[in-house]
């Protein structure tokens, strides 16, 4: 009991300073792995230095930050859920204790026994959206927890500028407006709006389809 409750004190300690815990092969081994365990960790097996080239990594990262974050600062949080991440170049060996030869991948591990296959998260078949592992998540320890994203100012500001720069535009030409009725010019703005929505971005942004596919006839990603 002695040494669960250090552990628990321990991991606290460490979510109160950074949401998502960075464990090296020794850490993994004692807070993750051994027992008495009466928590349940999430782990992000990655490789996010620049000389291993992983863009998904960095990608994937992003998500899993703003999923640590909103549990961290919700008003459900708890011992119950620990948001950890092992970098292949910081516990290399963990990767070899784990037969893990792929990066992202996330695994939880549960208060008890060895993890099962529904604890490793299908990234290929679902994506790394912080909303979908949040469905995981509650699936497998029944924690549910709110995704609150940081407020993404890029889409206003890119908007004021536009119309920052027509409105300039008919000031200077505000003598000379004849070619707001230029038919060639309308037409051409409607071909590019049909363009883009003919070519399969609004479809994405409606369906939410899955970030990779696998081929049924030989398993290729």
């Amino acid at each position: 009991q002695n040494l669960l409750a250090e552990k628990v004190e321990q991991l606290m300690e460490w979510s109160s300073r950074r949401s998502v815990i960075r464990m090296n092969g020794d850490k993994f081994r004692r807070f993750v792995k051994a027992p008495p365990r009466n928590y349940s960790v999430l782990v992000m097996f990655t490789a996010l230095q620049p000389q291993r080239q992983c863009s998904v990594c960095r990608q994937a990262n992003e998500e899993y930050q703003v999923l640590a974050n909103s549990w961290r600062y919700s008003s459900a949080f708890s011992n119950k859920l620990f948001f950890t991440i092992v970098d292949y170049d910081e516990g290399a060996d963990v990767f070899q204790q784990l037969n893990m030869n792929s990066a992202p991948t996330f695994m939880h591990f549960p208060p008890k026994g060895k993890p099962k296959r529904a604890d490793t998260f299908d990234l290929q078949r679902i994506g790394f959206a912080a909303e979908q592992l949040a469905k995981w998540i509650a699936d497998r320890t029944d924690v549910h927890i709110r995704v609150f994203r940081p407020p993404n100012y890029s889409g206003t500001i890119a908007l004021a500028l536009l119309v920052s720069l027509v409105g300039g535009l008919l000031y200077l030409r505000r003598n000379n407006l004849e070619f707001i009725y230029n038919k060639t010019g309308w037409a051409m703005a409607a071909l590019c709006v049909v363009f883009a929505m003919t070519s399969g971005q609004m479809w994405n942004h409606i369906r939410g389809p899955p970030y990779a596919h696998k081929n049924p006839q030989n398993g290729q990603v």
